[in-house]
């Protein structure tokens, strides 16, 4: 798109080669209807570039009777920025024309029109560039390859919808994903956004709500409005801003949409907003300037990096109506920027001997050259094309005469053209072109394709085989808790603390729960459910078993004469040292949430064809936080049962524990090197591994000797036999 203040059409030209570059392409007349827009600075040549800018804000809206020809549109309010963006154009047309190296026998002019910031109007502009004054557009009509200084939507990087489409200016693409991150630097987790209702705002605003979705940010609102929307709706979007409990709010928005916003905000004296701006208005100098948008001091966003140009502001103040006596745009410019009117004498008259080297305004500075180093920019790409072009064609014919547009466009992309995306610089060849990260190039290397997305599904093999292993976990560990249940009153079930047992199992089942959480494409919820439910339970299970531990110590110490320690770890001292252990990973957990939670993240790094959709950690720290204090309690729990497995075996259930426990460390300690090293959704499935393996070793080394005797030797399952001395049975 050539304006950012306006939707995008298939044919919307900002810079275009016209005259003398034509090529038979449609194959009927087609009429057109009312009059041609005309060209409001036009200085013809031996070829003519077009270009098509706002250099007015707005067109009269007219209501037709329909019943004769409508009239010719009235646009009105000057723009001096685009007004500067047009004199720009101008001035390195005539440094071209000057130069003895660039187009050394060829004369560059220009058709330059206006938009007035109107869709309607735009359109009009476009066919005039296309079709000159000719009533009829047909199949002599020219073809003309278009460059944009200013049109920033990623919707425009579709090759396939707009082959021959350039630019001076990166993608929104690459903007929105830093917005998103900047937003996130600043800790900035609950934002509203406003945006145009154009492709400009729509498509910059839902790139950046999904990169936003990776960071962690959530958006309370998004409201669209346009610069010709009713007063009703900008009032809307102000109530929604006023209710809303966000204190940042993020404009994607074009500037002309902007202006009628802001002067609402002001009227109602809206302040205490952190506003996040795009490039279209975050270094406007009208709004940093005009003492009642005070509200926007303290305003971030990304700028369009600046440049300087030698010799424009000698030329700007060069501007003068009396070069062209009638243009009405030079003589409504002059009474513009000096606030006067030539149809008036004395007071508030124009007399023409102002000089705008004493101005100081948006036309007159030249210390922001950002857009306007674009559209220099495109026109020498349009230059340097048309020469290559003349040369190979010169070398090739004797006879002069103009390539073709598929020649131009083929040359256009030879140049080397600047395309900022960070800090690197990209230069396209004539046969490629790069995809966005999210595309990749089809087999036949013609086309751009969105790349797979891959995540650890429910409906793959891996996925499945996983659940099922999960689903078992789950019905062994409730077998031996109704088995136990049925036995509650027996010794066996009774020794060591009942209590403990049952609520070892009921955090053995939350274990195997919590792996099922791993699988299906992370969301913001799921990656923040499954990090806290896996470290929690995990330590639950682990605080149960290091109590039994403890039990088993103390039973043994208490069995000494005179030894009253029991007392000192009773059921009441059991349960506090549970809660106690768990809570700690629970405050553990609920800062990892608070500080930097896990969310989904779209891995582009890992493979080039494809997509990894995964849970980022948010804060490594707080991972390796959770895991380090399960791991802490683990090896205490090995270590305490290891000094108590020699203990009178009858009654001791430290060697299954310390079984038990050697498995479960050797799992997680293999776990670690293996989640560093893998790739994709193949961490995910060693994370869903390791907690099943881990907890399915827990369940039989801890259970399995105890419903052996239960179902096989309930003979054994008395008290004289575990209160005796004699050795267990050997499993």
């Amino acid at each position: 798109v050539p304006l950012r203040d306006i939707w995008t059409v298939p044919l919307l030209p900002l810079l275009i080669v016209v005259d003398g570059i034509c090529f038979t392409e449609l194959a009927q007349a087609c009429s057109r209807l009312g009059q041609p827009a005309l060209p409001l600075l036009s200085a013809e040549k031996d070829i003519n570039i077009g270009a098509i800018f706002t250099i007015h804000r707005n067109a009269l809206l007219k209501i037709h009777p329909f019943n004769s020809k409508p009239e010719s549109t009235t646009c009105v309010s000057l723009n001096l920025r685009e007004f500067k963006f047009a004199q720009t154009l101008i001035f390195a047309i005539e440094e071209i024309n000057n130069s003895t190296q660039l187009l050394p026998d060829v004369s560059l002019g220009y058709k330059i029109y206006d938009s007035c910031g109107s869709i309607a109007q735009t359109i009009q502009s476009g066919m005039a560039l296309m079709n000159g004054y000719d009533k009829t557009l047909n199949d002599t009509s020219c073809f003309r390859p278009p460059i944009s200084h200013f049109a920033t939507c990623a919707c425009l990087s579709d090759r396939k919808r707009y082959p021959s489409f350039f630019r001076t200016i990166p993608s929104d693409y690459y903007q929105s994903r830093a917005l998103a991150q900047l937003v996130k630097h600043f800790g900035w987790t609950w934002v509203g956004t406003v945006r145009s209702r154009s492709d400009y705002g729509n498509n910059g605003i839902a790139a950046f709500e999904e990169a936003a979705k990776e960071e962690g940010v959530c958006i309370e609102y998004s409201e669209a409005i346009f610069r010709t929307d009713p007063q009703e709706q900008f009032l809307k979007t102000l109530e929604v801003i006023k209710k809303g409990t966000a204190r940042v709010v993020l404009a994607f928005i074009a500037l002309g949409d902007f202006v009628p916003l802001v002067n609402l905000i002001a009227q109602h004296n809206i302040t205490g907003l952190q506003w996040v701006g795009t490039e279209s208005w975050i270094t406007s100098r009208t709004l940093a300037e005009t003492k009642e948008y005070s509200f926007l001091s303290g305003a971030v966003g990304f700028a369009i990096a600046n440049a300087k140009l030698v010799g424009l502001q000698d030329f700007l103040v060069n501007v003068h109506p009396d070069k062209e006596p009638r243009n009405e745009l030079l003589k409504e410019f002059w009474e513009t920027a000096f606030q006067c009117s030539f149809r008036k004498s004395g007071s508030g008259g124009c007399t023409g001997s102002e000089k705008l080297a004493e101005l100081k305004n948006e036309y007159i500075d030249v210390s922001e050259l950002r857009i306007a180093n674009k559209v220099y920019t495109a026109v020498y790409a349009v230059a340097h094309t048309l020469h290559n072009t003349l040369k190979d064609f010169s070398s090739n014919t004797s006879k002069r005469e103009w390539p073709s547009p598929k020649k131009v466009c083929k040359s256009i992309r030879n140049i080397r053209k600047r395309r900022e995306t960070g800090t690197k610089y990209q230069s396209y060849s004539s046969d490629c072109f790069p995809c966005d990260l999210e595309y990749w190039s089809n087999e036949s290397k013609d086309r751009c394709v969105l790349k797979v997305v891959e995540f650890l599904s429910y409906t793959e093999i891996m996925g499945m085989v996983l659940c099922i292993f999960s689903f078992i976990g789950l019905l062994l560990t409730i077998i031996v808790s109704l088995l136990f249940y049925l036995h509650k009153e027996t010794p066996i079930v009774r020794a060591n603390n009942s209590e403990l047992s049952f609520l070892l199992l009921f955090s053995l089942s939350l274990c195997f729960l919590c792996s099922l959480t791993f699988i299906g494409q992370p969301t913001e919820w799921s990656c923040m459910l499954r990090h806290t439910a896996f470290g929690i339970t995990f330590v639950l299970c682990i605080s149960c078993v290091l109590g039994k531990t403890i039990v088993v110590l103390m039973a043994f110490r208490a069995t000494l004469p005179g030894s009253n320690v029991m007392k000192w770890f009773g059921p009441l001292q059991q349960r506090l040292s549970v809660v106690s252990l768990t809570l700690i990973q629970v405050i553990i957990c609920v800062l990892w949430l608070t500080i930097s939670p896990p969310f989904p993240y779209m891995n582009l790094s890992y493979f080039r064809e494809k997509i990894i959709l995964e849970c980022n950690l948010g804060s490594a720290l707080g991972f390796w936080a959770v895991l380090g204090y399960t791991g802490l309690l683990s090896i205490l729990c090995f270590i305490l049962a290891f000094l108590a497995r020699k203990l009178p075996d009858n009654f001791n259930e430290a060697k299954f524990i310390t079984f038990s426990m050697l498995i479960f460390c050797a799992v997680w300690l293999t776990f670690i090197p293996a989640y560093v090293s893998s790739p994709g959704k193949f961490t995910v499935a060693v994370h869903i591994f390791a907690i099943l393996a881990s907890s399915i070793g827990l369940l039989f080394c801890i259970f399995a000797p105890k419903c052996y005797i239960i179902l096989l030797k309930p003979e054994k399952n008395t008290k004289t036999h575990i209160m005796g001395k004699s050795s267990s049975t050997t499993l």
